[in-house]
């Protein structure tokens, strides 16, 4: 049951957006409202993507986040999120990210997926998953909380679109049979020095566990996740942080590689 009205969700959702969209920090939200339930969060998340969509803002895709064990004991939590992924977050392969835009920026090391079914819980699995796979790309995120200091618990981090800010596919797609998402390893360079190493298999023991939670998840909403969508299954790598200069490429084994800098 959601605690909030519906014009508390609707402020709340300005509020987080304006921060986004003119990069300044905020408090999380919790401090004013400790009693929001999980309801409220996504709530305010959809509002905000309703609020994108009416400027005509087109949604690209959807990410998980927090499914890798690394990253649930980096921000203290024992559950993934999901999120949108609005279309100007995308910033192609080669290309530059204007840090002025963003407040304190880190990045991880993903694999994604697009689908060519729909993908409908409850009881989605694994096996549905890769049944309803076209391809497996890589794809690098850039994540940005609007909270101060990166501090925030897990309903802010919900209600503020799970700190999507931007993102970058490159490589060399391939088909779900050529590879093992599992066993796919993924090296992490900041301007020619390794950062962070990591494989597929820790989100969650297999990325397609992550989009099937994914479609579990929205289907508490009566949502599903329709063929064709672009979906980030979370990092593989902690989040490290960057800064004006630095130039990123993340190497995948056998799908190529990712590569963007930050002015």
């Amino acid at each position: 049951m959601s605690t909030l009205s519906r014009a508390t969700v609707a402020e709340l959702a300005e509020h987080l957006e304006n921060a986004e969209l003119q990069a300044f920090d905020v408090e999380k939200i919790t401090n004013k409202y400790p009693d929001m339930d999980w309801e409220d969060a996504y709530d305010i998340q959809w509002e905000i993507r309703a609020r994108k969509e009416k400027r005509g803002t087109k949604v690209a895709g959807l990410k998980m986040g927090l499914t890798s064990y690394a990253k649930m004991k980096q921000m203290g939590v024992d559950t993934p999120i999901y999120a949108f992924l609005a279309d100007y977050f995308s910033v192609p392969d080669g290309g530059s990210i204007e840090t002025d835009e963003l407040i304190h920026p880190k990045i991880e090391a993903e694999i994604a997926i697009i689908t060519n079914k729909e993908l409908a819980g409850p009881g989605c699995t694994v096996a549905h998953v890769l049944a309803a796979t076209e391809c497996v790309v890589p794809a690098v995120e850039i994540i940005d909380s609007r909270y101060e200091n990166f501090r925030f618990d897990l309903k802010s981090v919900i209600a503020d679109n799970a700190s999507s800010s931007r993102f970058v596919t490159g490589g060399n797609p391939r088909r779900v049979e050529d590879v093992d998402m599992k066993t796919l390893g993924v090296v992490m360079e900041i301007n020619g020095e390794v950062v962070a190493t990591g494989a597929g298999a820790s989100v969650l023991g297999n990325p397609a566990a992550s989009v099937a939670m994914l479609a579990n998840m929205l289907a508490e909403r009566g949502e599903t996740i329709p063929a064709g969508t672009f979906i980030m299954t979370g990092g593989i790598t902690a989040a490290v942080a960057v800064k004006a200069g630095d130039s990123v490429c993340v190497r995948y084994q056998d799908i190529g590689s990712v590569s963007f800098t930050f002015k």
